[in-house]
């Protein structure tokens, strides 16, 4: 099954996406600037043999759920999304915010602080 939710932010929104596979989830919130998503994610392939596509994406360990995703804190990011402002340790739902910021043409705020 396939669910997908509206996620509303400070500084726009996002779409959560929830894919049940036989023996596993896979959990995404996705801006038009990139997403983030549970650790099924291989950011390394991303960044190595997809380079030149500059793909802006971040992986969460231990996440079963949309609130799991956006309150655990990142584990991995693309070089992309580091040009953006995501961080290791940063939650989920900071790096969308700077997602969301990036997808309107702002300038992003700390992570953490007021939009």
């Amino acid at each position: 099954m396939v669910s997908l939710t509206p996620l509303r932010l400070a500084s726009g929104t996002a779409v959560g996406i929830t894919v049940d596979l036989p023996g596993t989830r896979l959990v995404i919130a996705a801006t038009e600037a990139g997403y983030i998503m549970c650790g099924a994610l291989d950011v390394a392939l991303l960044d190595q043999r997809l380079a030149e596509r500059r793909i802006v994406a971040a992986r969460a360990i231990g996440v079963r759920t949309l609130e799991d995703l956006l309150s655990r804190p990142l584990e991995s990011v693309t070089g992309a999304a580091r040009a953006l402002g995501l961080r290791e340790g940063i939650s989920g739902r900071d790096a969308l915010s700077l997602l969301a910021t990036a997808a309107a043409g702002r300038e992003p705020a700390a992570p953490g602080s007021p939009a």
